[in-house]
């Protein structure tokens, strides 16, 4: 069995790999993003994911942030749309140490409103970087306008006057709303018997109190296809096309991933990257890429270039996406792109803190996790025409967002 999982009388899910490593790396993913903020919070879950370091009932921040860093190891979180992830990584004989301090930041923190103060201006510090890197915004801002009117559509930082107005009490009251036991999963991976990571999760994790949540996630109509210029004073010219796509649990979810990863991903030999960069010599900067969320998705294509080229290279993109949508792959490039796509996960899956975390997320929304056998077997049964016929529905009215 790959995946040890089980779940706790609270209903906290648990989930153990074991591996021979002298490295654990463990984490809380809790079900709760910026698509969960109220009108007036935006913001607010990534303040959150701030101030869990600011102290708690039992250490200052000072202490929190020396537990682990002084054995070598390391604390960190980050805030998704849809997830807030704690995470630890240590020398083996530490583990306990990290999965105690994880509970204690998520479950005991006090918000001090001093600390909260001074974390405001390290976030809008944040903020000031974002707006000076334009290839950060326009995704941002893309997908803004994409999920217009949605949870999904406002960025994850917030603005500097929402940020003002919150103080310690509103994050209270948003973590006791959003941050439910039934909406978390502990996952570990590591050298670890079953038995030490069910004594460890146990302990520090079954005494919480059972929670649930209370509210539910939506989301709006795709707004009609758009075409904005809008004027940033970039030295180059940054583009984004894209769509709405399927959501986690829609079965074109990884004939999408494979279709953009042959279309613009990591790879050298990328279709965009190879048409753009390396035969015309227009764009040093290229990328698909697909984002799906519980209930939904987005599937978007970026480059940059210099202001003459921009034309010429969504000219190119553009006839690309159509010979995509109007003839299947042969044999030979699908055949490449299957096993392109393979390497890149089983590679990936040497991270061994990147795959927890991936594994985290799947336990999260399906309540199971495909080992890598499993999801070869998935890829290697697409076929041609089902990848035509996802290429025909995302690549025809697209959007586009252009920085100039």
């Amino acid at each position: 069995m790959e995946f040890i999982t089980y779940t706790l009388p609270n209903g906290i899910r648990c989930i153990l790999k074991q591996v021979k490593s002298a490295v654990v790396h463990c984490a809380l993913t809790v079900n709760t993003g910026s698509r969960d903020e109220l009108p007036g919070e935006y913001g607010m879950a990534h303040l959150v994911e701030h101030t869990l370091f600011k102290g708690t009932q039992r250490r200052k921040a000072w202490q929190v942030n020396c537990r682990l860093e002084n054995m070598g190891g390391e604390l960190n979180a980050y805030t998704t749309k849809e997830e807030t992830v704690v995470h630890a990584t240590t020398l083996r004989g530490d583990y306990a140490k990290a999965v105690e301090l994880i509970a204690d930041i998520v479950f005991r923190s006090t918000f001090p409103e001093h600390e909260v103060e001074k974390e405001k201006n390290v976030i809008f510090d944040e903020i000031n970087l974002y707006k000076d890197s334009p290839t950060d915004r326009i995704y941002d801002e893309f997908e803004d306008r994409i999920f217009d009117g949605s949870s999904l559509g406002h960025n994850i930082l917030g603005s500097k006057a929402t940020l003002r107005r919150m103080h310690s009490e509103d994050i209270r009251r948003f973590v006791a709303r959003t941050y439910t036991t039934d909406q978390m999963v502990f996952s570990l991976i590591g050298n670890l018997s079953e038995k030490a990571f069910r004594t460890v999760a146990d302990r520090w994790f079954g005494g919480i109190p059972a929670s649930q949540r209370a509210f539910g996630r939506t989301v709006h109509p795709a707004p009609e296809p758009f075409c904005h210029s809008v004027g940033r004073g970039t030295h180059q010219v940054h583009c984004m096309k894209g769509k709405r796509a399927y959501d986690l649990k829609d079965d074109r979810r990884l004939p999408l991933m494979l279709l953009m990863n042959t279309l613009g991903g990591p790879s050298a030999n990328s279709l965009l990257n190879v048409l753009l960069r390396e035969k015309n010599a227009l764009s040093y900067s290229v990328e698909a890429t697909y984002t799906p969320f519980t209930d939904s998705g987005v599937a978007s294509i970026y480059f940059s270039c210099e202001k003459e080229n921009a034309s010429r290279c969504i000219e190119l993109m553009d006839r690309q996406l159509g010979e995509l949508a109007e003839h299947v792959l042969s044999p030979r490039r699908l055949s490449v792109a299957k096993r392109q796509f393979l390497g890149q996960l089983a590679i990936s899956a040497e991270n061994n803190e990147s795959y927890m975390l991936g594994a985290a997320k799947s336990y999260l929304v399906f309540g199971d996790v495909d080992g890598f056998g499993e999801a070869k077997e998935k890829i290697e049964a697409l076929d041609g025409e089902t990848l035509r016929t996802v290429a025909e529905e995302i690549f025809t009215g697209m959007s586009a967002l252009i920085y100039k």
